[in-house]
């Protein structure tokens, strides 16, 4: 087998250590960085074989080329908004009759019913909550899994469990071990963009590419803070300088960059960092326009909600991620949520006011994206995915709320080689466990079997180990395919 730079199961084993590579590369990262961004084999990469972010083939016939994740932070209620529990309804105000729950933040009272009505959506019949009107009517085009659940119901650990497979150790992320085995489609963009990302519960290792190189980082595009305007990838702005001015202080930050880096090796961030600043430059000259949506028709502003006040921020960041996706960005993370008590998927005060006040923000502008990439036809070869790191007890907490529940929650997909009108899995009788079993593994494996990658064969010699982002673990849920 020839040798290269990168591993992953049918790929390439690395001939040689990280720092044996930079003292080789005549110009350490910096100019390594610089090569394999700009694509410029004769600066570093004699062939696209060696270049670890050249296109690759999968390990077999993909049915998605791309995805797009939108990720609710906080632990959306799955009895209030997708999983219709009737027992649940009818038992209103009665005790739970068996052991009660562990307390994850305050004492749980009895059963109580979901304030909002259900019905059914669709030929499918699909029941879905009054709060998610628009994302319900797509019911046809949705693949529901009821039977997720996790193994941690604390929001950092469930978070980074569902986005790296890992709630103790840092693992690389979900979008970083899908560039790791595919590469980019585009050389002049990021592979992974993850827009206006909260900073808690995990941070930036939700998006990080941990022991992978850093090349598989994600790009960070704003704050939880930030409004869509301003929430822009790093380092793009020229502030009026010319390219040729800017290229010259990125070659001397490149320079003392690589004497810091020889001294430092293992420092993926600093790696990270010289990515972006490389990359931020190549975007200008590429792709300017791609942030800005005033070219848009004024009917796919409408179709997201971008002339609705509430839904006008997540309606931008839909449309960015789909721009980002037509240019060959293979993943994109939209977040929602995290944005203190008023504006957080967490309601454990007051499910009646905080929940619609959430699916409002997003409801239109999710519909709007699946009806928009099918127009397109972009939702066949698409994987949309909408989830949460953990649900919501049946039980009420204080006078309105709902506890942290890691025991299930509900996770959706849309095109790419997924069963559109369909469900999976189950919880019990009252939404508190998974009767099913689908855990954050066998999602993962699911998601790259989608991308043509057999988790078991994509992995990373680490610490002595191959590791994978299923671990020993994952099952892909065959039922859900087409």
């Amino acid at each position: 087998m020839k040798k290269g730079n990168f591993i992953c199961s049918g790929y390439d084993t690395p001939p040689i250590s990280r720092r044996e590579m930079l003292k080789k590369s005549s110009a350490g990262f910096g100019s390594l960085a610089l090569a394999g961004l700009l694509g410029e084999e004769a600066k570093g990469y004699s062939s696209d074989k060696d270049n670890p972010l050249a296109s690759r083939k999968p390990h077999f016939k993909a049915k998605a080329k791309r995805i797009i994740f939108l990720f609710m932070h906080g632990g959306v209620s799955q009895v209030d908004t997708f999983d219709y529990r009737p027992a649940l309804q009818r038992d209103n105000g009665k005790a739970y009759p068996g052991k009660k729950p562990r307390i994850v933040s305050s004492a749980t009272g009895d059963l109580v019913a979901s304030p909002y009505s259900f019905k059914q959506y669709g030929q499918c019949g699909q029941w879905a909550s009054e709060i998610f009107p628009n994302i319900a009517s797509m019911s046809d085009e949705l693949c529901f899994i009821k039977s997720m659940y996790g193994s941690n119901s604390r929001h950092g650990s469930a978070l980074l469990e569902l986005h790296t497979g890992s709630d103790t150790f840092i693992r690389p992320s979900m979008g970083s071990w899908l560039n790791y085995g595919l590469g980019f489609e585009n050389q002049d963009l990021p592979g992974y963009i993850t827009f206006k990302p909260t900073g808690t519960h995990g941070g930036m290792n939700a998006w990080s590419s941990a022991f992978l190189p850093a090349h598989y980082h994600g790009v960070q595009i704003g704050t939880n803070a930030t409004p869509i305007e301003k929430a822009k990838i790093p380092f793009i702005d020229r502030n009026g300088k010319y390219l040729s001015h800017q290229r010259r202080e990125l070659d001397l930050l490149s320079e003392i960059n690589k004497d810091h880096l020889n001294q430092r090796v293992y420092d993926t961030n600093l790696e990270a960092r010289i990515n972006s600043f490389e990359l931020a430059f190549r975007m200008q000259a590429a792709a300017p326009e791609i942030q800005n949506i005033d070219n848009e028709t004024e009917a796919t502003k409408k179709l997201y909600g971008m002339d609705e006040k509430h839904t006008s921020d997540f309606a931008k960041r839909c449309i960015l991620g789909r721009r980002m996706l037509e240019r060959g960005v293979r993943f994109v993370q939209i977040w929602s949520g995290a944005g203190g008590p008023t504006n957080n998927w967490d309601n454990h005060a007051n499910i009646h006011s905080e929940l619609p006040h959430m699916t409002r923000q997003v409801d239109k502008p999710i519909s709007g994206l699946i009806k928009d990439l099918k127009a397109r036809g972009m939702l066949e070869d698409t994987l949309v995915i909408w989830t949460t790191e953990f649900g919501r007890m049946p039980f009420s907490q204080g006078q309105a709320g709902r506890d942290h529940n890691g025991g299930t929650f509900v996770t959706w997909f849309a095109g790419g080689g997924v069963k559109g009108g369909s469900s999976f899995g189950q919880s019990d009788r009252w939404g508190w466990k998974s009767e099913t079993g689908t855990s954050s593994h066998d999602m993962h494996a699911t998601i790259l079997h989608l991308l043509g990658i057999n988790h078991e064969k994509l992995t990373v010699r680490h610490n002595g180990i191959d590791r994978r982002l299923t671990d020993v673990h994952g099952h892909v849920v065959n039922d859900i395919l087409t």
